[in-house]
């Protein structure tokens, strides 16, 4: 088939497109194939593939033009759509035919705000399905680049190269983004000063497994990170980010506040680490400024205020310090290590230190536990030693890849810091004794007694350590490290440079952290802390605050009350981030689909355990004020319900908790005790007749389901796309107004088809509706006779479906559309006019700058100010008609039971036994706050000359069914006529829908009944004559004794189908509830709602 038979399509395909063609495995054939195909047009035949020997796919590469054009030089009309195809040829070389659908592209799944490239819509299966217009506005410049195939090499790599390129911004790697960050931050202090004093605490065998258990929890911790990072693009926020998005804002809110002031304050922990260095050396040289407290304080002001600088002027003199600073540190562990083989001299070995020896490992091998310590209290000062894996997450925007840095960097660093750990305990423990007096006269001379100790054998006796203090060894010398070095200057270099290296990570991290919270606008009052600066969005704002912070506690220089909580804050964070792991996978989201496969969810809970453990063992009350601040935080923000939407886990584990109770509710067998009634509520609009959804929430509400139901009738295509498009406003609405209820919508042929459809389709399993809840159709008698037989058959269905039918009645009725209406015309006016004000001052304000040459502009701001008036008039018009106009008590109607009623009663007419559904109902009012204040009233029919026996039975059964009541009257002349005043109204209500078959011949008569057989006949009349007489005598009892009740509670009687026909339903039902209270006209499926057993 040639491309020239084909009008109307471009001829020249884009470069880069593939063609699949069919290739025989003959040699001549397969040349033609190649020759034709930079020059014939592609070939598209129907294939057959059943002998596979002859027929081979391949996938060919089909160099084009750049000029694309039209056949015949003319546009379709089709072309012109935003999303048609025959102007692109990516589509047609792809599938060789003009097609709507759209190939797998990465635009179409980006969040509307990516920074890497616009988010795309593809055609929606309407227009694909129905060839809908297209009405929304498509950039044009993104669909083509979609179409012609224009490939990126990732989401945020792609963006990190196209900000590179732009505006110079450089991201870093997982070497000097992660590696060497969680590297330094790991190596603090503890390494150079306390390592050595905890192995002579434990000894070698439990100081290795502290360092064990240690990196026990930051690996879990690791790992769980690196699951939840590469489940996903990572944004900036670091910890945060990664337990938001996870665990959903409640805990992520909680925890990113705490966690980036223990950041802040960690910046202040560091540098006075390094500040009280500092001092010691003057202190040594007799240097000090004032003394020793003040000069601590003056030290890390000026430090931290270098910093600062250091981290304002960009992340990458950041990176650069950090470089320095971790070679420094690299040389002073070499240092060390090499120390421990260079010979010893004498004061040395006075000292305690003789390079290494295995009397002295075998000596150190196990704890000596001294002054109260033991294995957890070491374990509590060492800890903190161990941390410092997020260092690189906290960066997590300022990363190239970070799905692939945050995993691979962290990990390697835990595991390098990890062997450096151990192998300097050992090596420590391995050459250093754990007392020495530093007296180089307390050697042993030949015949002298010596204790057994390591240190005799070696020749010296440092006994008289065991009965006084001495100064010298791993249990006593802080300072073993610089003792043992080649040079002891650069283990200071390396104090200082773990010290500035962990201040400079924290004083980063903060402010990320911080800005990537406000920007999420948990907190509303942090939002100004959000905006960035410069070309990588620095925050500059969290920087002045997190110094302002740093500076407080500096001055302060009390931390060792403040550590221990700084500690346990950084291991919640280790918690959440373990669990996050857990509950993701746990909640078993198909969208929980980690690159990182190395993990596991017990695992992971495991750690999350471990971690709180951690915090108690650390410091108790430290943790239980971690956990105070944590629960109130998460509580705040649960209060303020932040609107962000991030599929966390915890919506996840929401719907699986809620499909397991669903199916573990069909094996449960249904009992009268545990009825309860769930409604369908035909609404319509949820918010277009509020008083018979408030009614029917008050007895649903946490004791039953409520489905607010609408039909949708007329075109298919325009009721869906209406149906569909209000779906999610109207449930929303019903969020907002605090009312648990669902909606429910469906697009039918008429109304009664789609309410049958609802009554057999809604709910699921157990929990599917057992009553229709409907309004009275107030405007029968004007209303077309398809309506009210329409009506009447949704009434006869739900019997037929064996549901029960509340009709409620208020006097005003419940459709309030037309108030709605007016209320949304004047909010626009009211917003025209504030527009229109604003636009007037500003006029006025420029005139006045203007001075004399507002003169000449006079005539324009008149034109205004005439177009003001005109406008203001049209709304003091609007608003100075009397509301009534607008059916003001309409209004009031539509909120009357919003309102907490005041005492009265409600009266409940239980006439016919329909299974206590009639009586059920207003029980479930009265226990209800806004109804706690009416008592229940009983009216039955009975006897005249039984009045006390039936009153004594009504009463014993009402005690059983436990159920309080006021007063209970038995009616004895239900039966008796009405007074002719009624039953004359009755009759002329009727008039108009009447046969009157009668009077007219047999023929004629039969065919009025075939076509309106709604309308009343006379044999239909007489035949329901007691019926109708009934009817209207109990509206003239109700008026007697009900007339002043809050609400009316009446069984519904039941018209029968095929007998009574519709027009005179309607008009029992409307002389029955006529000029009353509302009323509730109720009938129970007939089967036992109420039981007096246990």
């Amino acid at each position: 088939m040639s491309m020239n038979n084909a009008p109307n399509v471009f001829l020249d395909p884009n470069a880069n497109r593939f063609q699949v063609n069919i290739i025989n495995e003959d040699h001549d054939n397969n040349e033609t194939t190649q020759e034709d195909v930079g020059s014939d047009p592609p070939h598209y035949e129907e294939t057959s593939f059943t002998d596979e020997t002859h027929n081979r796919l391949r996938i060919s590469y089909r160099p084009g033009k750049r000029d694309n054009f039209l056949q015949n030089g003319e546009k379709t009309e089709a072309s012109l759509h935003p999303y048609d195809t025959h102007s692109k040829m990516y589509y047609l070389q792809t599938f060789g035919h003009n097609t709507m659908d759209p190939v797998p592209k990465i635009d179409y799944y980006r969040n509307t705000g990516s920074v890497s490239g616009n988010k795309l819509n593809r055609p929606s299966l309407l227009e694909i399905h129905e060839q809908l217009a297209k009405n929304i506005a498509v950039s044009t410049g993104s669909v083509e680049r979609v179409a012609n195939g224009e490939s990126t090499a990732g989401d945020e790599t792609a963006a990190s190269k196209e900000e590179e390129s732009k505006t110079g911004f450089v991201k870093f790697g997982w070497v000097k983004g992660v590696l060497v960050r969680c590297m330094l931050n790991i190596w603090g202090v503890m390494l150079f000063i306390r390592l050595s004093w905890i192995v002579g605490q434990a000894g070698i065998g439990l100081g290795i497994i502290v360092i064990a258990l240690s990196v026990v929890v930051t690996t879990l911790t690791g790992i769980s990170m690196s699951a939840i990072c590469t489940n996903g693009v990572v944004r900036g926020g670091g910890a945060y980010y990664l337990i938001s998005r996870s665990l959903g804002p409640e805990f992520g809110g909680s925890i990113g506040l705490i966690f980036a002031f223990a950041n802040a304050v960690a910046v202040a922990m560091y540098v006075v680490g390094f500040a009280e260095t500092v001092v010691e050396l003057l202190k040594e040289s007799d240097t000090l400024m004032v003394d020793e407290s003040n000069d601590i304080r003056i030290i890390g002001t000026i430090t931290v205020v270098c910093l600062l600088g250091i981290s304002v002027a960009g992340m990458e003199w950041e990176a650069k310090a950090q470089v320095i600073l971790l070679i420094v540190l690299l040389v002073a562990i070499a240092n060390f290590f090499i120390g421990t083989v260079i010979p010893t001299n004498t004061e040395k070995r006075a000292r305690g230190f003789f390079n290494y020896q295995a009397s002295i490992f075998a000596e150190n091998f196990g704890p000596d536990f001294r002054s109260g310590e033991g294995f957890f209290s070491v374990f509590a000062i060492f800890f903190p030693a161990a941390t410092g894996i997020l260092a690189g997450a906290n960066i997590s925007g300022d990363l190239k890849d970070p799905q692939s840095a945050i995993p691979k960097g962290t990990m390697l660093a835990i595991l390098i810091t990890t062997i450096a750990y151990i192998a300097v305990a050992i090596c420590a423990a391995s050459c250093v004794v754990r007392d020495a007096t530093g007296n180089v006269n307390d050697t042993i001379v030949p015949g002298m007694s010596c204790n057994g100790s390591s240190a005799c054998g070696l020749g010296y006796d440092f006994s008289r350590c065991a009965s006084q203090p001495c100064d010298y060894g791993l249990m006593n010398n802080f300072q073993v490290m610089s003792m043992v070095s080649g040079f002891g200057p650069l283990i200071t270099a390396g104090i200082f440079s773990a010290t500035l290296s962990s201040a400079l990570a924290s004083l980063v991290s903060a402010p990320k952290v911080f800005q990537a919270l406000c920007k999420d606008n948990i907190y509303k009052g942090l939002h100004f802390f959000a905006k960035g600066y410069g070309k990588n969005n620095e925050p500059i704002r969290g920087y002045v605050l997190t110094f302002v912070i740093a500076m407080a506690f500096i001055l302060i220089a009390e931390l060792n009350t403040i550590a221990p909580i700084i500690s346990n804050f950084f291991l919640a964070s280790y918690a959440l981030i373990n669990f996050s792991c857990f509950h993701a996978s746990y909640a078993k989201s198909p969208g929980w689909r980690p690159a990182f496969r190395y993990y596991n969810m017990w695992v992971s809970l495991f750690g999350a355990l471990l971690c709180c453990g951690v915090m108690f063992v650390i410091n108790w009350w430290a943790a239980l004020i971690t956990y105070a601040i944590e629960f109130f935080l998460y509580i705040y923000v649960t209060y303020k319900k932040p609107e962000v939407n991030w599929g966390s886990s915890t919506q996840a584990l929401y719907y699986v908790n809620a499909l397991d109770s669903a199916l573990a509710l069909t094996t449960v067998e249904d009992h009268v005790k545990n009825f309860r009634p769930q409604c369908i509520a035909l609404t319509g609009a949820p918010m277009v007749r509020p008083a018979l959804l408030d009614i029917t929430h008050t007895f649903t509400k946490n004791n039953g389901l409520c489905i607010c139901c609408e039909v949708y009738t007329g075109p298919r295509k325009l009721c869906v796309k209406e149906m569909n498009s209000g779906m999610e406003k109207k449930q929303a609405w019903l969020t907002k107004n605090k009312r648990k209820a669902f909606y429910a919508a469906v697009a039918a042929d008429s109304f009664r088809d789609g309410v049958k459809s609802l009554l057999q389709a809604s709910g699921l399993g157990r929990m599917k509706p057992n009553t229709l809840v409907i309004g009275f159709k107030k405007d029968w008698r004007s209303a077309p006779a398809t309506q009210v037989e329409n009506y009447v058959g949704i009434i006869h269905d739900a019997f037929d479906f064996e549901l029960g039918v509340i009709i409620i009645r208020i006097s005003q009725g419940f459709d309030i559309s037309q108030v709605l209406q007016v209320q949304e015309e004047l909010e626009k006016l009211e917003q025209e006019r504030l527009a229109l004000e604003a636009t007037i001052k500003e006029n006025d304000f420029e005139e006045g700058k203007r001075g004399i040459c507002g003169f000449f502009k006079k005539a324009s701001t008149f034109n205004i100010s005439k177009h003001e008036t005109k406008k203001e008039s049209t709304i003091n018009t609007i608003q100075s008609m009397h509301v009534g106009e607008f059916n003001q008590r309409l209004l009031e109607a539509s909120t009357q039971f919003k309102k907490k009623q005041g005492k009265g009663t409600i009266d409940i007419w239980w006439l016919f036994d329909d299974g206590g559904l009639t009586i059920l109902i207003p029980y479930i009012l009265t226990i209800r706050k806004k109804w706690k204040n009416c008592k229940l009233r009983i009216f039955t029919g009975g006897k005249v000359n039984r009045i006390e026996e039936e009153k004594l039975g009504m009463a014993s059964l009402l005690s059983k069914f436990r159920i309080k009541f006021a007063d209970i009257n038995i009616i004895c002349d239900i039966n008796i006529k009405p007074n002719k005043e009624s039953w004359k109204f009755f009759e002329e209500m009727i008039e108009p829908y009447r046969l009157h078959e009668s009077c007219k011949d047999i023929t004629t008569a039969e065919k009025l009944k075939r076509e309106t057989p709604w309308k009343i006949t006379d044999a239909e009349l007489e035949a329901f004559k007691e019926k109708s007489y009934r009817q209207v005598r109990l509206n003239e009892l109700l008026q007697e004794h009900s007339r002043a009740a809050n609400l009316i509670v009446l069984s519904l009687p039941v018209a029968r189908k095929g007998a009574v026909s519709d027009y005179l339903y309607m008009a029992w039902l409307e002389i029955l509830s006529k000029n009353l209270p509302p009323v509730l006209m109720v009938r129970g499926n007939h089967k036992n709602v109420l039981t007096f057993y246990s």
